[in-house]
């Protein structure tokens, strides 16, 4: 299974960027959940949002909530995190993630990572 994100760049404040997850090889599980995950320069990887392939059921952490929304298309094999309202706090590499996650949060169930695509908020 590879994970290709892509749609990162440089935005302003206040601006919107959708990024996109794109599976390839293997079908995976219905079982398997696709996560997003940032790291900002100098902290740790951090949970944003994540949704299980079956249902298309979102979970998302405290940075992205009411400003991000995760969706899939299942028929391109695609996740997409469109993030509405961005701030120099949500600059950073973010990653999308898969694997048969029992909590979508952790990174610790995710089997497969994709490269990351670099998020760029100006002030």
């Amino acid at each position: 299974v590879q994970l290709q994100a892509s749609g990162g760049g440089l935005v302003h404040t206040g601006n919107s960027l959708r990024l996109s997850c794109t599976v390839s090889g293997r079908t995976i599980s219905s079982d398997y959940a696709v996560g997003w995950f940032r790291q900002a320069p100098g902290e740790e990887r951090e949970f944003v949002a994540a949704t299980r392939w079956y249902n298309g059921s979102a979970f998302y952490g405290e940075p992205g909530k009411g400003r991000f929304t995760i969706s899939a298309d299942n028929a391109k094999k695609t996740v997409y995190l469109q993030m509405n309202s961005l701030k120099p706090d949500d600059t950073g590499v973010y990653y999308c993630a898969a694997g048969l996650v029992d909590i979508v949060t952790s990174e610790a169930g995710y089997q497969y990572w994709g490269q990351g695509t670099l998020v760029t908020v100006s002030s």
